[in-house]
């Protein structure tokens, strides 16, 4: 007891302890966080695991060589090991052992592998038919804008323009071109809605299915573009989410797809 006391308040053997729990908790403690609070997760890519682990190696070389006298213990074990007499078999061991992990290492990053072909992707995903809204359902298909059929193009214009600037303005920006000053973080980047290549090409049944139930709600075909958009029905009521429809398409200066030209060619 008394020996792992002594090691635990060394500072070479706490440096070790905090690299193997660091990397015990982004490789294996991360992906399963997530499920514990009802959200799904996803492996830590190993070009994360790298990043994080040098960032906290920097943290622990800054830590043991900020004081003298810790710097001069932290360097004990290892000069020891490199010149002492009696650490001539550990020396030998180490002179095997690290090229053989390096070698194991390399091997596992470049040798092939058999995985099944990767699944289809679209930006552009097929909504479904029909979706549930704050429990009650609405059917997709053949739906129109309701705020332009009654008329309040302008009223509903001036709502949609207040949603616009109060939720969306961060991610796709002052000018509706997905350059907002969150819009950097994200990969891929906040969709851009000028243009006659963006929402000019959708219904607004389908901009209203994507505005509502954001990322979490892509179909599996619409992964792994892994978009951050919340599901905004959890903030916005039907009516503001088609009032800031009817802005986008306004303030683009692009008339919406109709169900007319959906029914011709099929949408990718």
């Amino acid at each position: 007891m008394v020996s792992v006391k002594r090691y635990l308040h060394h500072p070479f053997w706490q440096a070790i302890l905090v690299l193997v729990v660091a990397y015990l908790l982004v490789e294996y403690g991360i992906p399963y966080l997530p499920p514990l609070i009802g959200i799904s997760s996803a492996p830590v890519p190993q070009s994360v695991v790298l990043q994080y682990m040098l960032t906290v190696l920097a943290g622990i070389l800054i830590w043991v060589s900020d004081n003298e006298e810790r710097w001069a213990r932290f360097r004990q074990p290892i000069y020891a090991a490199l010149v002492d007499r009696d650490k001539k078999l550990l020396r030998v061991a180490l002179m095997v052992a690290i090229p053989l992990l390096a070698g194991w290492l390399t091997f596992r990053a470049v040798r092939q592998t058999v995985a099944a072909p990767p699944s289809l992707r679209s930006i552009h995903p097929a909504p479904p038919s029909s979706i549930t809204f704050r429990g009650e359902t609405i059917t997709l298909a053949g739906l129109g804008n309701p705020l332009r059929q009654d008329d309040s193009i302008a009223e509903a214009y001036a709502v949609g323009k207040r949603v616009y600037y109060q939720n969306c303005l961060p991610c796709h920006g002052d000018a509706l071109s997905g350059d907002g000053h969150y819009a950097h973080g994200f990969m891929p980047t906040p969709l851009a809605f000028t243009g006659s290549g963006t929402i000019a090409q959708l219904t607004e049944s389908f901009v209203f299915w994507r505005i509502a139930k954001g990322g979490p709600g892509l179909p599996r075909e619409g992964t792994p573009w892994n978009s951050a958009m919340p599901a905004w029905e959890d903030i916005l009521t039907a009516d503001e989410i088609w009032s800031v429809i009817v802005f986008l398409y306004e303030q683009a200066g692009v008339s919406p797809r109709t169900w007319e030209e959906a029914e011709g060619p099929a949408e990718h």
